[in-house]
């Protein structure tokens, strides 16, 4: 078995496979194009006497966390044959991928999976979900006269990515955007955008939709104040004479639209979406920004992580009454930790997407009460979100 990245002439191996795997069909003009954008480097395959075998993509990709930004390794395109499944070929390339975005700093790494037990079995763990709103035209949000405006379809990218920028680093986990992720993912052909502007010019939120079959499909509404979400909802409601409805889908978990609808029965899906998995906890803490103490807290930490042996086992923690905070390893004897998880356990207890107590009540998180609520102390309350798919 042989296990390294492609080579450019690779390309339609791999496309092979992912056209099987994902069950569609890339045209030929399009084939011309996807080798232009072919990035041989960032895809690692397993061999057999030359043959691809199975094969995953590692994306250079950064996230907001606490407003900051962190290095991601997004995994993508996990594919094998299914006369090769089973055979541990995904399973070679998921641990080697972790050593090599070890080795390059990304503390993070985050995946769509097709399965979630599957991925739960090397650490990743469900990070955030979304909501899917189904709106009829009779129970859209109340028309209001609103100071500002709207322009449709005339903003260029900075404008949105200001805009996406600022509403997305409310949350842990969403993506920072590229200029290139913009234009080749975000904003497709066959989709209108529109901006609301205060009356003193400034950009204050958009909307990314569509309209297919009498529809309104909305992918993303981006709103920094009420004044704007308003705003933008006036305006997607002014269609009311040429939609029957609307859905919307990737809304944030917190989001509160329904109670604010004259009438909120509506059809409402709540969907785990991405999984996430600290990649480094090391350097993942050492990174984070905890609350600040009036003493600092000391644990003593054991984390299960059987595919990244230097995650695996005692820690010291401690948590600086600046917020700060350290990791380093410790020598306490088994059963003498104050703090037991497994490393999916730890991410999304430090992404937000659950607390202490939570984790702790159904056994994925065991320590002494103390120890659970001076943890539940230090870790600030978030909210989590992914507006993206890769």
């Amino acid at each position: 078995m042989e296990l390294r990245q492609l080579s450019m002439e690779e390309y339609e191996s791999n496309l092979i496979l992912s056209e099987y795997a994902f069950q569609y069909k890339v045209s030929a003009e399009d084939r011309i194009t996807g080798k232009e954008k072919f990035k041989p480097d960032s895809v690692w395959g397993v061999f057999e006497e030359r043959e691809l075998k199975a094969g995953l993509t590692l994306l250079p990709l950064e996230v907001y966390i606490q407003g900051k930004v962190y290095s991601m390794g997004g995994i993508a395109g996990v594919a094998t044959w299914p006369e090769n499944r089973r055979q541990g070929y995904v399973a070679t390339l998921l641990k080697h991928v972790l050593q090599v975005m070890n080795e390059n700093g990304q503390s993070l790494s985050m995946l769509h999976p097709f399965l979630i037990p599957f991925y739960r079995r090397f650490g990743w763990e469900v990070y955030c979900e979304y909501k899917k709103y189904t709106i009829p035209v009779g129970k859209f949000p109340v028309k209001t006269e609103i100071e500002g405006n709207v322009r449709r379809d005339a903003a260029d990218v900075d404008t949105l990515d200001q805009l996406y920028s600022r509403f997305a680093a409310r949350y842990n986990g969403t993506l920072k955007r590229s200029k290139e992720w913009w234009k080749e993912t975000v904003l497709r052909q066959d989709m209108h955008h529109a901006v609301f502007s205060s009356v003193q010019g400034e950009p204050e939120g958009y909307v990314l939709y569509k309209l297919e079959s009498r529809e309104l499909v909305i992918n993303e509404f981006v709103f920094l104040n009420e004044q704007a979400r308003r705003g933008l909802w006036t305006f997607l409601a002014n269609h009311d004479s040429m939609v029957t409805g609307a859905s919307l889908s990737m809304v944030p978990a917190d989001d509160m639209l329904p109670f604010l609808l004259p009438d909120p029965r509506i059809a409402q899906e709540n969907y785990p979406y991405f999984m996430a998995r600290i990649v480094n906890a090391q350097t993942f803490v050492e990174s984070f920004m905890f609350n600040e103490q009036s003493e600092a807290r000391k644990f003593t930490l054991y984390i299960t992580d059987e595919h990244a042996p230097w995650n695996d086992g005692s820690w010291a923690w401690t948590v600086n009454t600046d917020g700060t905070a350290s990791l380093v390893r410790s020598n306490a004897a088994e059963g003498q930790h104050d703090l037991s998880c497994s490393i999916g356990t730890f991410t999304v207890l430090l992404m937000g997407y659950k607390r202490p107590h939570e984790l702790a009540k159904y056994g994925s998180l065991t320590g002494s009460p103390e120890a659970l609520k001076q943890l539940a102390a230090a870790i600030p309350h978030a909210d989590t979100a992914l507006f993206d798919f890769f």
